[in-house]
């Protein structure tokens, strides 16, 4: 299982990409301040680090710096939300390997720490390409569902949501976190989005049938299972 280390002070951030990342197959370590973070990565073994420009008590550019001066070769992926090419050429010239501007799509950050994996050799984490909940089947390679023999047409969206249902199966998913998942972590935490979205999925998965596989909780939000 390959180890990032996480380097972001913003929580929402943290828990957006540390949920995210752990379910597609990595282990995740956060640092909180640049600090903590040049501690871990001198003394930790870790295949890549993500690493935010704006920290608390130094910048991305100083840690950078401070690492490779301690010859820690470790890949770095810089996050920030300053997107001059300056800002860019800096933190390249300071020893970052990429750069990504916020906001950014959960996809891209996973094809660009899948590309800086495989140039350093590391292992990239393989991602299971079906999910089953009873009846109900998941194609990650074609976009397909099913439930028995019965195809499901999906919006993109519905797809996504149920992907981020069908990976945790039987696990109470909270609002907030469907929102972070699916819809980012910038998403208004106020929306009903998220209500609406499971709606249309239950009128597509578990109407007509007698099993019912989404399940409301009360007070915290849903989950799908076969109890």
């Amino acid at each position: 299982m390959a180890s990032i280390l996480l380097v972001e002070d913003d929580e929402r951030i943290v828990e957006f990409l540390r949920r995210g990342l752990a379910a597609e197959g990595y282990r995740v370590e956060v640092a909180r301040t640049g600090r903590e973070a040049i501690g871990l990565a001198t003394g930790g073994d870790f295949q890549l680090v993500v690493l935010d420009l704006m920290l608390p008590d130094m910048n991305g550019r100083q840690i950078c710096e401070h690492l490779r001066s301690e010859r820690v070769d470790t890949p770095i992926l810089m996050l920030t939300a300053m997107d001059t090419v300056q800002d860019k050429v800096a933190g390249l010239r300071a020893g970052a390997d990429d750069y990504l501007t916020k906001p950014f799509a959960f996809e891209e950050l996973l094809a660009r720490i899948e590309v800086l994996l495989r140039r350093r050799g590391g292992e990239v984490p393989t991602v299971t390409t079906t999910l089953q909940v009873g009846d109900l089947i998941l194609s990650r390679e074609t976009h397909e569902v099913r439930r028995g023999e019965r195809p499901i047409e999906l919006t993109p969206k519905e797809f996504a949501l149920l992907e981020c249902f069908m990976s945790a199966p039987g696990k109470v998913l909270s609002r907030t976190r469907i929102l972070e998942q699916v819809w980012g972590y910038s998403a208004d935490p106020l929306t009903n989005v998220v209500d609406v979205y499971v709606r249309q999925l239950r009128r597509k998965i578990d109407d007509d049938h007698e099993l019912k596989l989404f399940k409301t909780v009360r007070g915290y939000g849903y989950k799908l299972d076969t109890a």
